[in-house]
């Protein structure tokens, strides 16, 4: 698992940034990794399936947001992060 500033660290814009579209698609997908792989060891943890599916839902808006203002952005970081 990687940390939060390496994360930040690969997808920042600019030297300060650290709250892009990109920066937060990038964290809320290594989070979703992270709760997925806890629900194979975990799967009667019913809170912890509420906060993935909350979180997923809130990438799927972000990811949205991307597609309508910039389409190879948001080609580039799906390929890059490996979402379907």
């Amino acid at each position: 698992m990687k940390t939060k500033s390496e994360i930040i660290n690969e997808f920042k814009i600019s030297e300060k940034d650290t709250g892009s579209v990109y920066v937060q698609i990038a964290l809320l997908t290594e989070r979703i990794e992270h709760l997925t792989e806890h629900l194979k060891q975990n799967p009667k943890d019913n809170h912890t399936r509420r906060g993935l599916l909350k979180l997923v839902g809130k990438r799927k808006k972000m990811l949205n947001y991307l597609e309508k203002s910039n389409i190879e952005e948001y080609r580039d970081l799906k390929k890059k992060l490996n979402i379907r």
